[in-house]
């Protein structure tokens, strides 16, 4: 027959200590309330025995399941696998497990696998997929859950963000174009429904106007999605406009809301037969793992992404313990330069010549 499962008894009894004693020292959250000779002494007794926590069992005597859903848009999106790396290590570090859920962007598959994790009792959300009228955060608002944004905003409701200062970013790139000597910057907007796509607009408004450079309606193009594809049907729509204005020259430089769409800005250059910077220059927004790569290796506006995890983490943590006001941290970009930008070339017709 098999051995009996090791109980929480047979550690306290082993470390000679009351068994809540033993519950206390065995929990990361409640481990500072004992002593760290008797921390020690219960841990090396729940190690010796092979003790292993029943969280079926702790859940209904906390009421927490230390479960957190985090809710992804596009796991194929680079940017997210450290912003998640960094959420699961401190949330680890507390004694918490998250459960990742990739919703592809699609309010349906959200909420379905919402309702999922509602039913698993999870303590708390990460949430990275928050948008205008989010049915998500709806829901989780009306049903008081512990909710933290990663890398979003929310103007309707008080909820706890980590995001890097996205108007703050665009500023930087644009002012760096300028610098450089473009005056006609396109801009390649990410969807309006989302913070990020939002404010990055706002801030590539402003930036123009602080530069002394007019918005040119033609020169703006409000992607559907942040993803290479939907930056490939962008550029190509910036490059048949200015074909087709009669007015060249055309965009010489296109500030795209994300690194996806700047990556579909190469795909769409390549197809008219056009070169970045030569041609056009492109600065992106992410920093995205392995951007440098790109041939040309990509300008973009870098931010911590494992610090938007961790950050984001530790906000949830306070929500689920109840402590402290919401608080909404903004992370400061920097403007990374590599290969995509440079000056003019002073042969702009080709940048507005039909492929």
């Amino acid at each position: 027959m098999p051995e009996p499962p090791v109980t929480l008894r047979d550690v306290a009894r082993r470390a000679g200590v009351h068994p809540a004693t033993a519950s206390r020292a065995l929990s990361p959250e409640t481990r500072i309330l004992v002593s760290e000779e008797t921390a020690r002494r219960v841990l090396a007794a729940a190690s010796a025995l092979g003790y292993r926590p029943n969280p079926v069992a702790r859940s209904l005597r906390t009421r927490r399941s230390h479960s957190v859903g985090v809710l992804i848009p596009d796991l194929n999106n680079p940017l997210f696998p450290p912003i998640v790396r960094g959420l699961e290590d401190r949330l680890a570090a507390a004694g918490y497990v998250a459960l990742i859920g990739n919703t592809d962007s699609d309010d349906q598959r959200a909420q379905m696998i919402f309702e999922q994790m509602r039913a698993r009792h999870v303590d708390g959300l990460a949430v990275a997929t928050a948008h205008k009228d989010d049915p998500v955060l709806a829901e989780a608002a009306r049903a008081d859950l512990p909710v933290v944004l990663m890398n979003r905003l929310s103007e309707e409701y008080s909820f706890p963000s980590v995001s890097v200062d996205n108007e703050r970013g665009v500023r930087m790139a644009v002012v760096h174009l300028a610098g450089l000597g473009h005056r006609r910057i396109a801009h390649i907007a990410g969807p309006q429904e989302m913070s990020t796509g939002l404010s990055r607009y706002r801030g590539f408004r402003s930036a123009m106007e602080a530069s002394g450079l007019p918005v040119i309606p033609e020169l703006v193009v409000f992607a559907r999605a942040f993803t290479v594809e939907e930056g490939v049907r962008c550029c190509r729509l910036l490059l048949d406009r200015a074909a087709g204005s009669g007015r060249p020259p055309g965009c010489t430089a296109i500030a795209a809301g994300n690194d996806m769409l700047a990556v579909g800005c190469y795909t769409a250059l390549d197809e008219a037969g056009l070169s970045c910077p030569d041609d056009i220059s492109v600065v992106g927004f992410n920093d995205m793992p392995f951007i440098d790569r790109l041939r040309p290796p990509l300008t973009t506006i870098r931010f911590p992404h494992y610090q938007v995890g961790t950050e984001a983490a530790q906000l949830l943590l306070d929500r689920i313990g109840g402590r402290g006001p919401v608080k909404v941290l903004y992370l400061a970009p920097e403007l990374v330069v590599r290969g995509s930008t440079a000056s003019p070339s002073a042969a702009r017709p080709s940048a507005t010549a039909s492929p």
